[in-house]
């Protein structure tokens, strides 16, 4: 029977810290250099940062990043602390690079959805990938 190497981060992210965008997607990059090929393991930076930056535009209370990696499937929790489910819709051209999260999250993943809490939601998703 094949042993299951699990790999794990947690953060916090503080209210309105968006140079934590950055620090979470790193400390993503570092855990999956050597777990994971390189194209899925951009595809998960980007909705990771996304989901992150999506919470602390959206809320006042920060957010919790968990990551869990497995050899060939990664999971990727972002909670806040605020209720109500957020909204995916197409953007207008005009937007710029607003309103774009979502629908990123629902092109690229997986499998992803939003669980609801007592206080707040998770909004997840999950890649195949395979090691290098």
């Amino acid at each position: 029977m094949e042993r299951q190497e699990l790999a794990r981060l947690h953060r916090r992210v503080g209210r309105a810290d968006v140079a934590a965008v950055a620090e979470v997607r790193s400390a993503v990059r570092e855990l999956l250099r050597y777990r994971w090929k390189e194209e899925p393991a951009q595809v998960a930076e980007l909705l990771l940062s996304e989901l992150v930056t999506n919470a602390l535009v959206h809320t006042d209370d920060g957010a919790v990043v968990a990551v869990s990696v497995a050899p060939r499937r990664l999971r990727v929790e972002v909670r806040d602390f605020v209720p109500g489910m957020p909204v995916s819709h197409a953007p207008d051209a005009d937007d710029g690079t607003h309103g774009r999260g979502l629908v990123l999250v629902e092109s690229l993943a997986d499998s992803w959805g939003v669980s609801p809490h007592a206080l707040g939601k998770v909004v997840w998703f999950e890649l195949d990938g395979e090691r290098p």
